[in-house]
């Protein structure tokens, strides 16, 4: 089992922290990713935790969005905070999974990310345009799980 910090190659890490950079530049939501190696307890709950753990819960705005990846149980979780949650369409975050989905589905990692990546930005932009004075207020980079054994 690779380890979650060497999945991606530091190539498709830079078009992923791209895309990223990308969407967060027209709005004042914070997009972040998380890859854990290995995911013991429900994905969700996971999710929700890590969400509070690096502050996510904290933005101005309440809008923004996680995107947590389990590459031993291979599954992932997309949770938006409050504020873009109360703004998006019913079944939004579905279809950005569903999307992402077919995309894992192909071994298409690197692009299925990117693309929930944009998705994300476009509902972010729509909703919570970036102001002159916006501060990115979470670091853009991707995070790995914190005891990365490589299970």
């Amino acid at each position: 089992m690779m380890k979650a910090s060497t999945f991606f190659t530091p190539e498709q890490q830079e078009v992923i922290i791209r895309a990223i950079q990308d969407a967060e530049h027209a709005t004042s939501g914070e997009i972040r990713i998380h890859i854990e190696t290995s995911c013991k307890v429900d994905v969700l709950d996971e999710a929700a935790w890590l969400f509070k753990k690096v502050g996510m819960h904290k933005t101005a705005d309440r809008n923004g969005v996680l995107i947590y990846l389990a590459l031993k149980e291979r599954t992932f979780a997309i949770i938006g905070d409050t504020g873009i949650n109360a703004v998006v369409p019913p079944g939004f975050w579905d279809s950005v999974r569903d999307h992402m989905q077919q995309r894992f589905s192909d071994g298409r990692f690197t692009e299925g990310l990117s693309e929930g990546v944009r998705m994300a930005g476009e509902k972010l932009k729509e909703h919570f345009p970036r102001s002159k004075d916006d501060v990115n207020e979470l670091p853009d980079a991707i995070s790995f799980d914190t005891n990365d054994t490589g299970l």
